[in-house]
């Protein structure tokens, strides 16, 4: 059992090792920057240990001399003291203000590499977060992070010099008052591990809170425009509520450990001044002690203190900051389920032949099968209608080709090759998505339509609108191309939107395009407009849609009647109509499909 124990404890050691120096692994780019950073606090430190001695040497010294040599000395001293006061103050400023840069720059390239591992996950992994967790570790954490790098090395190289200089010099002046001012050091160690547990599990659910606070309230602000029109405000702040009350009891816990913490810390550097003084005054009256001994006693003592307290700030950034990179880390071992093979080929260019072979397909989190044995062959060019009830597996049948989620079983491939063997960035450059639930990003219509090819012209980004059907209303704008649209989009109608979206794909001009309900949402008029749009997008491309209209599947040259069973029917409209079958019962009876024979 004992030695389970130690192999236990062992194994938490090496593993909080290697976090260390996984932390430790960000100043690496900015060594000549930490090193002066310690350089300086060295040297602060020790300027404010040299102070006091200077005062010892003038109280111990300097008051026998002569008064002309007395005055001379002293004023020779004054000048050394206001040079060492200002060294200190160049000190300080280096370490407050470069040391903070050096913070700084370690946040960013944390953001940066926590970001760039957002981009890395697959939808699998969204499918089970919160925004508000996710922006809460690359904002609060990350700070916190940053504040530990920075103020954590040189408060503890500061305190560590202060309190090592303060003992020794103090063993110099006298042994017994040294260590009676040191006795209190055991207890306040044992003091601070106990409580430094109980905050570090407090701090971590103090995380958890306000990254459920984040959630919330990004969910509440992002359907503003639903809780208004049901008149919601209440039921929102009631949630809101909820979620801020547990903050604050969170909250109240770790205050209460905190409160302990500094009280208790604060209770014994004030006892060592007390001790030391009624010791000090004693040893005095038996002559064991010079005054000017004591009051060089009494300066070190809290000199002493400082260091004392900088120590219980860097426990709290520690567990506030060493929380964090635990959460940091979290998110960077979470290896994408979806990236490139080792073998994987590049692919340029390709002629849109899609095959489905054998597919099966469920979600990682659910053991029933979304997908069941699909085949399927499309030639390059093809314009294929998928119809059939919700919730069958019509967009996970698609969301495969780009390869959005993972097939369990078989394979699709393009012309001929394994998905799987072509790099990722390469499948999905080859491929255009236009959905029903369009996602536009805060900015112009300009950068929204350049999306689709970042490194387009303006000229290629008019050709692409005018293409879409969107340069005439964009041009109704004042300021045109250059028109803000707001977050996601929201001072554009569904149609208006629409075309952008199908405007950005034109751009992007992909050999297979994928219609995910791309006008289901939208009115008649709307609907006829973009529907051109699609039309016109669609030529000579191999097409995929989604379809809930009969505008959508009149000009498909195939349609598959997806089931829970799979591909039931497929076959152009006039011949899944003579079957009288799973179609023809979806368009007469309207299930699921009412819009079909309104048109």
């Amino acid at each position: 059992m004992v030695s389970f124990r130690v192999m236990k404890r062992r194994g938490v050691f090496k593993f909080m090792k290697e976090k260390l120096k996984k932390l430790f692994a960000y100043y690496a780019p900015y060594k000549p920057l930490f090193y002066s950073d310690m350089v300086f606090a060295v040297l602060g430190a020790a300027v404010t240990l040299m102070i006091p001695l200077i005062v010892r040497y003038i109280t111990n010294e300097v008051v026998y001399f002569t008064p002309s040599e007395a005055k001379h000395t002293i004023m020779m001293l004054g000048v050394a003291l206001v040079g060492l006061v200002l060294v200190e103050i160049f000190c300080n400023f280096y370490i407050a203000y470069y040391g903070h840069v050096m913070g700084a720059r370690m946040e960013a390239d944390m953001r940066r590499d926590i970001f760039g591992h957002y981009q890395k996950l697959t939808f699998a992994f969204y499918d089970n977060q919160k925004v508000g967790h996710l922006l809460s570790r690359i904002t609060s954490d990350l700070f916190d992070i940053s504040e530990l790098l920075h103020h954590g090395p040189e408060d503890l190289v500061i305190s560590i010099i202060k309190i090592i200089g303060s003992f020794a010099i103090l063993l110099t002046i006298n042994v017994r008052l040294a260590l009676v001012a040191f006795s209190f050091i055991p207890v306040m160690a044992v003091f601070a591990f106990y409580y430094n547990g109980r905050m570090k599990r407090a701090f971590k659910r103090n995380r958890e809170r306000i990254a459920d606070i984040n959630s919330q309230i990004e969910d509440s602000l992002a359907g503003i425009r639903v809780v208004k029109s049901f008149a919601n405000e209440k039921e929102e702040m009631r949630k809101f509520k909820m979620g801020n009350d547990n903050f604050v009891a969170a909250k109240r816990v770790s205050y209460k450990y905190m409160g302990i913490y500094h009280s208790g810390l604060g209770a014994m550097t004030t006892l060592v001044t007390v001790g030391v003084l009624v010791f000090g005054v004693q040893m005095m009256l038996d002559g064991a002690v010079e005054l000017s001994d004591l009051i060089t006693f009494i300066l070190y003592i809290t000199n002493f203190t400082d260091p004392v307290k900088k120590l219980v700030s860097f426990t709290e950034q520690f567990q506030n900051g060493y929380s964090g990179f635990e959460r940091f880390l979290e998110i960077l071992s979470i290896a994408p389920d979806i990236a490139d093979k080792p073998d994987s080929v590049s692919v340029e260019e390709v002629r849109g032949d899609v095959e489905f072979k054998n597919v099966s397909f469920h979600y990682e989190d659910q053991s029933q099968q979304v997908l069941h044995g699909i085949n399927l062959k499309v030639r390059a060019g093809e314009y294929i209608a998928l119809v059939g009830p919700s919730g069958v597996g019509k967009t996970t049948l698609l969301s495969l080709i780009p390869r959005f989620y993972e097939v369990s079983e078989g394979a699709v491939c393009i012309d001929g090759m394994d998905i799987r063997d072509m790099k990722l960035n390469d499948l999905r450059g080859q491929i255009g998505i236009v959905q029903q639930d369009v996602y536009l990003f805060a900015g112009s219509i300009m950068d929204n339509i350049r999306y689709g090819k970042p490194e387009a012209s303006d000229e290629e980004v008019l050709r692409a609108a005018k293409a879409a059907n969107a340069h005439e209303f964009i041009m109704n704008f004042p300021e045109g191309y250059d028109t803000d649209i707001g977050q996601r989009g929201v001072k554009l109608s569904g149609g208006q939107k629409q075309r952008i979206s199908i405007a950005r794909v034109f751009l992007k001009n992909p050999p297979i395009l994928i219609f995910d309900e791309a006008t289901s949402a939208l009115d008649n008029e709307s609907e006829r407009v973009v529907q051109h749009s699609l039309e016109s997008l669609a030529k000579n491309r191999t097409t995929f849609v989604i379809a809930h209209r009969l505008t959508t599947i009149r000009n498909a040259e195939k349609i598959l009647v997806l089931t829970s069973d799979g591909i039931a029917e497929q076959g152009s409209h006039e011949e899944l109509m003579e079957k009288k079958g799973i179609y023809e019962a979806l368009f007469t009876q309207g299930f699921g499909y009412c819009s079909l024979r309104s048109q």
